[in-house]
């Protein structure tokens, strides 16, 4: 059975293509796809500006924001079934080698996959995905599709916060560089540990958005008394967690000037070029900076979170456009075009 599928080519080349379905393993399930996000990392591949995604191997079928519903499932699969709502991790470790078995992160496995960026390990945008039941998640029953789809970044968000032994509280005051996907889900995840939130984005579109998705203040970083504005807002110290979302250079190097004596600086935006700092940045103010691909062992545990907080936000608002995924080529140059006022464009499955 052929399915149709969209291929990333090449840079501004994406195509709606067909292959065979995978043939389904023993532990493995078949999810049929109806919603699907595009991530800030597929419009960096599509433009160019990254190489994560690794279409100089092969084309390959991108999407790892998704959601949808079980169709089939394998002999030994135990804990779901068919017609279960369900997505999935996107970093997957093998469970096996030496990296895995010494707890490492799904990014250090030696034989590790990542859903949606390689031609060997095809993502969430075509009509059916194939993955073994430990990636797999339910979700709940009550849940639309598109929220489901939000889970893999809002993961990424709430992991930025709590993973690799991160740890918030109300005494602390937080501030969140870059307002878009993953700066929105860590705002909400901060706020729900009753921490004082402050963002700084350039556009003011998003800083319109955030203060409506848990951040307190909202500030404009290339403004002339930034520095000034984060000191008075957190008492003349200055921040003791930063989280570094907006994938810059700039975002990353003001992320650590701006960190207090003794703070936490996490970077989670990926940004490949290379940053200018002197040591003593570190050195004087005792920093702890740390940054992860990836999260681990924490879908479960988001999709509880967000199912306790889905009530205080309008989940629904953060997806800006829809289009079908047959219309992708469209979508992707929507999406970059229009990166300045749009949250989320999503990719829909509804009968084609």
């Amino acid at each position: 059975m052929k399915m149709k599928c969209v291929f990333m080519h090449g840079p501004m080349d994406v195509r709606i293509g067909e292959r065979e379905v995978e043939p389904l393993g023993g532990n493995e399930v078949r999810i049929k796809i109806e919603r699907c996000g595009i991530c800030g990392s597929d419009i960096g591949c599509y433009s160019g500006r990254t190489s994560e995604g690794r279409y100089d191997i092969a084309p390959y079928t991108p999407g790892h924001e998704y959601a949808g519903t079980i169709v089939e499932i394998g002999p030994n699969v135990q804990d779901l079934k068919v017609g279960d709502k369900v997505t999935g991790d996107c970093s997957m470790g093998c469970n096996a080698c030496e990296n895995c078995k010494n707890g490492k992160m799904p990014s250090a496995c030696l034989h590790g996959d990542e859903v949606g960026f390689r031609p060997y390990t095809p993502g969430a945008m075509a009509e059916f995905l194939t993955l073994k039941e430990g990636n797999v998640h339910k979700l709940p029953n009550d849940w639309p599709f598109e929220l489901g789809a939000w889970v893999e970044t809002f993961c990424v968000g709430y992991f930025s916060i709590w993973g690799n032994g991160g740890y918030l509280d109300a005494a602390e005051d937080v501030l969140i560089i870059g307002a878009g996907s993953i700066g929105l889900c860590a705002a909400m995840t901060a706020k729900a540990s009753g921490a004082h939130v402050i963002v700084a984005d350039p556009l003011a579109f998003r800083r319109e958005v955030i203060l409506k998705y848990g951040a307190d203040e909202a500030l404009d970083p290339t403004a002339a008394e930034f520095n000034e504005q984060v000191l008075a807002l957190t008492g003349g110290h200055g921040p003791s967690y930063v989280i570094e979302a907006s994938g810059t250079p700039a975002g990353a190097t003001t992320a650590i000037k701006a960190a207090a004596d003794g703070g936490r600086v996490r970077l989670v935006g990926m940004c490949e070029r290379d940053i200018t700092i002197k040591p003593t940045d570190l050195i004087f103010k005792n920093l702890t900076v740390s940054g992860y691909n990836g999260t681990k062992n924490a879908m479960v545990r988001t999709i509880k979170f967000m199912d306790r907080i889905k009530d205080k936000y309008d989940f629904s608002a953060l997806n800006t456009s829809f289009y079908p995924f047959t219309e992708a080529k469209a979508a992707f140059d929507f999406a970059l075009e229009n990166a300045r006022s749009e949250i989320k464009v999503m990719l829909t499955f509804d009968a084609q």
